[in-house]
């Protein structure tokens, strides 16, 4: 498929998850950046907390319509939580979603609160 041909059908080769809390929802950014709409579920990521960060990638800017955006932070309470969506995605499509993210973030593993392992930005 191209990127140019986006389709809201999970891929067949989606088996990563990749926990978004901000702009990776958007259905314009996920159909820029992964050329189709993703499949997801609610969850959350314990332990966290959500700050704000100054964007200044323009073409991120555009995408998004939003120059400032979330960043989530480990705090290590248990209490603190940010709530998100688990979306799955292809290896290639966690390429493009590294492409996306600005040197702000950085992609780490995590446990989500229902207990599946997946891909998160936090801060760098």
């Amino acid at each position: 498929m191209s990127r140019d041909e986006p389709t809201d059908q999970p891929s067949d080769e989606a088996t990563e998850l990749l926990f978004s809390y901000g702009t990776l929802q958007h259905a314009e950014v996920q159909l820029d950046t992964f050329g189709r709409l993703l499949d997801g579920d609610d969850d959350a990521l314990p332990g966290y907390t959500v700050d704000y960060a100054e964007i200044a990638d323009p073409r991120v800017v555009e995408l998004s319509g939003l120059s400032v955006h979330p960043l989530v932070r480990a705090t290590g309470n248990p209490l603190d939580k940010v709530l998100g969506r688990a979306l799955r995605v292809t290896d290639d499509e966690l390429d493009a979603s590294d492409e996306y993210e600005v040197s702000l973030y950085r992609r780490t593993s995590v446990v989500l609160a229902s207990g599946r392992t997946a891909w998160v930005y936090v801060s760098a």
